[in-house]
């Protein structure tokens, strides 16, 4: 079973390298497509074309397409039955192909697969930080691998999104089919897997570690100012997923939705960093975010 493992590109050069090498050490079937998002170095090309590989397709997009327009394009490209959209800068353990397709194998019914994911920092050392170990806190607990879906998985989501997107396997006629939403450019993966879940789709969980993901430090001041866009989208998605929780019947997931505990925490550690920094609007943001009636 191949797999595509779609790689949207602008960023690090040295880490996109990494990148890419973690992914030729898979075993198994796989082709990667790497999308420059018209990155203005030549570099990244160049390394990829001096590797020769016929498995790894590097593509240059028209125009600057953007984070959720180069994920959409990601989709529209993949031509395997399940896909990959990895990011630029991740590391990809040589195991995880393999361990994939055992799981296609296992649960041929599964809309998509979350593995064991470890955390690493800009060094890649791996690393703990206090988001990581409070998604860990949300990540449903029991023997895996094991079947998610209904209103108890959108419940989970909604409470902490415990999952990594970058790791995800994903069957390609579903992404096709729900899409990446153009009002959400960092929020678009808990939009993608809410529409998924709520059309019936399965998540596959599963423990063994075979992906990591790289978790960049930045002052709190700076993600304070930055994070305040965050904040917004997510309120606008779980205001309208609380709707559609509703009308489906999904008390619990409605309510989840609505309070939004572990978004609402978020936004209160970021607070003393835009006070600090003197972000007003970044503090308007998320003490709005943090102490809002849902």
């Amino acid at each position: 079973m191949a797999i595509d493992i779609m790689m949207p590109f602008y960023g690090d050069v040295a880490q996109f390298i990494l990148a890419v090498d973690s992914v030729r050490s898979q075993r198994g079937e796989w082709r990667l497509v790497i999308l420059d998002d018209v990155y203005p170095d030549a570099e990244p090309r160049r390394y990829v074309e001096a590797l020769a590989d016929p498995r790894i397709v590097y593509v240059v997009n028209e125009r600057n397409l953007g984070i959720s327009g180069n994920f959409q394009r990601s989709i529209e490209l993949a031509e395997a039955e399940f896909t990959v959209i990895m990011g630029c800068d991740d590391i990809m353990l040589s195991g995880y192909v393999i361990r994939m397709t055992a799981l296609i194998s296992q649960f041929p019914d599964a809309a998509y697969f979350q593995p064991g994911v470890a955390t690493i920092d800009d060094n890649g050392i791996r690393s703990s930080p206090l988001g990581d170990r409070v998604k860990s806190l949300f990540r449903p607990k029991g023997k895996h691998p094991a079947r998610l879906s209904g209103e108890k998985l959108a419940a989970s989501l909604l409470q902490g999104n415990w999952t990594y997107f970058p790791s995800l396997c994903w069957r390609t006629d579903v992404l096709a089919a729900h899409g990446f939403r153009e009002e959400f450019r960092i929020v678009l993966d808990l939009a993608l897997q809410l529409s998924i879940i709520e059309d019936g789709g399965v998540l596959v969980l599963d423990d063994t570690v075979v992906f990591e993901y790289r978790r960049h430090s930045a002052s709190a001041s700076s993600w304070a100012g930055s994070g305040s866009g965050r904040f917004k989208e997510e309120k606008e998605l779980f205001r309208q997923t609380a709707e559609t929780m509703r009308s489906k019947g999904w008390n619990k997931a409605s309510r989840a939705a609505r309070v939004h505990l572990t978004s609402r925490l978020n936004a209160l550690t970021q607070l003393p960093g835009a006070i600090v920094g003197r972000e007003s609007e970044a503090v308007k943001s998320l003490s709005s975010h943090a102490f809002s009636r849902g």
